[in-house]
């Protein structure tokens, strides 16, 4: 049950804003659809873990955008989508004969995202070319992760103390997306969107206890694992696809 406490409150927020959202579509003009897919910065802050480096991976996603055919300067959007966040740890090797080789080991987190914003928009030339900001709240669902297999991900079969423990991976986060973009149109009801995004997380994806009298396989001993907390953060470029479902009213 202990589950269920923390995502009651995410339903209710995020069933109100979808009702709103909803309700308020009953009221604009028009609608736009945006199929957006790119690739994804994902890096990660690790409070007592050391530092990590970006994990390139990439997301794709769904969003529906009020349009208003008389004065487009403002819409509220709604987005669903997948994301694969996390960050790398790459190891040099030199070798005596000169050569190196590079190691990456990835922490990655598969979250199933849903953001609800608004965009502010300006023209851009004479053939109705917009550039745009916008924010949005958004809420993260880890759909699965990489953390439980990381022993043997490259033969390794030995289980790091250090790594990150699945049992202590966040279901749940809250972040907020900001970033700003261009859209165009190639025809009346079909348009394109690049959309650059920061993606920072307020909540953590990853939060375990100090964990005591742990034996040291490497120094021998009882050793305790320090307190340990994630929190992601993602970079994203997406490239869009806008199918605009205009409505005109007759009289």
């Amino acid at each position: 049950m202990g589950f269920f406490k923390p995502l009651l409150p995410m339903r209710k927020f995020f069933a109100l804003s979808l009702l709103f959202f909803l309700t308020s579509q009953l009221f604009a003009q028009s609608t736009a659809y945006v199929i957006n897919a790119g690739p994804t910065l994902g890096s990660q802050k690790w409070e007592n873990g050391g530092e990590r480096q970006v994990l390139f991976k990439y997301h794709v996603a769904l969003a529906i955008e009020s349009v208003n055919n008389d004065n487009d300067k403002s819409a509220g959007f709604l987005q669903l989508g997948y994301h694969v966040k996390g960050s790398a740890n790459r190891t040099n090797f030199l070798f005596s004969s000169g050569g190196r080789s590079t190691i990456t080991r990835e922490y990655r987190f598969n979250n199933l995202s849903l953001a609800i914003g608004a965009k502010q928009k300006f023209p851009l030339g004479t053939n109705g070319a917009r550039y745009f900001y916008f924010g949005a709240l958004r809420g993260d669902y880890t759909l699965s992760s990489n953390i439980k297999d990381l022993s043997d991900e490259y033969g390794l079969n030995y289980i790091n103390i250090y790594d990150p423990q699945d049992a202590y991976v966040k279901k749940l986060m809250f972040g907020l997306s900001i970033g700003g973009g261009l859209q165009f149109n190639f025809s009346e009801l079909v348009g394109g969107q690049l959309t650059l995004s920061i993606c920072p997380d307020v909540t953590n994806q990853y939060r375990q206890p100090a964990i005591p009298n742990v034996i040291d396989p490497y120094g021998g001993g009882n050793i305790t694992i320090p307190e340990r907390r994630i929190r992601n953060t993602a970079v994203e470029i997406s490239v869009g696809l806008r199918l605009l479902r205009k409505v005109e009213y007759v009289e």
